[in-house]
Parts: C-alpha cells; sequence; structure tokens
C-alpha cells in the first residue's frame, strides 16, 4: 500500500501553491502597473543574455524557463516581432534555429529590473528575514531535488537580476 501524505504536507502543499499564485500575480501587475510586459518575457530574456553567447535554441530556452514549448513558441515570436530577440539558422543543423538577444532585448531586461526587484523586496524581502530566507530557500532546495530531473540552478544572492 502506497503512503499517503500526511495532513500537515497537504496543507504545506495547498499554502505553497496559493503563495505562488498569489505573488506571482502581484509582481505580475506591478510590472503591469510600470508600463512592462509580463514577467516571462523578462524571464526570458535573462535567460538569453545569461547564454555563452546570448543565445540559446527554443529547447533550450523552454527548459530553462519550465513553460510549455507552445508558450515558448509564442513568446519567442513576440519578442522576435519586438525587436527584442532574433532568430538564426543554425549551421550545423539547417532545420535548427538559435534565439538571440539583441541590444533592445539587454535594454529592456535592465529596465524591468527595477520594477521587478522592487516587487520581490514588497511581496518576499519586506515580510522575511534574511535569515528566514535562507531557511525557506533550503526548504525549497529539498523539493525541487525530488523531482527526478529537475534541477534548478544555483541562485546566486549577490546578482543583480535573478530569475523567476
Amino acid at each position: 500500500m502506497k503512503r499517503k501524505p500526511s495532513t500537515e504536507a497537504t496543507s504545506a502543499w495547498i499554502r505553497l501553491m496559493r503563495v505562488q499564485s498569489r505573488v506571482l500575480d502581484c509582481v505580475e501587475q506591478d510590472l503591469k502597473k510600470a508600463g512592462f510586459p509580463p514577467l516571462a518575457w523578462y524571464d526570458a530574456l535573462l535567460e538569453l543574455s545569461r547564454a555563452p553567447s546570448g543565445e540559446l535554441r527554443p529547447v533550450e530556452l523552454e527548459r530553462q524557463m519550465l513553460i510549455p514549448q507552445y508558450s515558448t513558441s509564442r513568446l519567442i515570436d513576440r519578442l522576435v516581432d519586438e525587436g527584442l530577440a532574433s532568430r538564426r539558422e543554425c549551421k550545423i543543423d539547417k532545420r535548427g534555429q538559435f534565439v538571440e538577444i539583441t541590444e533592445a532585448g539587454r535594454e529592456l531586461q535592465r529596465r524591468m529590473w527595477g520594477a521587478y526587484s522592487a516587487a520581490i523586496e514588497k511581496y518576499v524581502g519586506s515580510k522575511l528575514s534574511d535569515a528566514d530566507a535562507i531557511k525557506l530557500s533550503g526548504l525549497l532546495d529539498r523539493l525541487g531535488c525530488s523531482c527526478g530531473e529537475m534541477k534548478l540552478p544555483p541562485v546566486n544572492v549577490n546578482e543583480s537580476t535573478p530569475s523567476r
């Protein structure tokens, strides 16, 4: 017989899902009020800017962002249409392509960070001590490691532009 989750584990799960949804909604609203596009745009631009040559294959971007492929394709189309990214054919595999961040994309990502970092402080930083944030990060790391191949990159707390 398989073990069922405890009441406490179930309660933690429900809280985690609700808090994640509410905080993301608040961050999205703050970005919108500041005149910026959705958070997914920031995340895509951040991942592209972090890539060694400023470019990734769409599947690599999808993997980094943890969103469905169809969402990635539409997001890439929007970024290209806005001049924030460009596509280029892979020279080795003519069917493959790369998505590369443009200078306009780098600039938007830098500008969005002001509103995004303020939202992180407003909805997380102001509510947790640094010690609590470290403890929460450790607990979340434990959950992330138990999801098969889902391995999140370490977060550099001194970095000025964290993802998600």
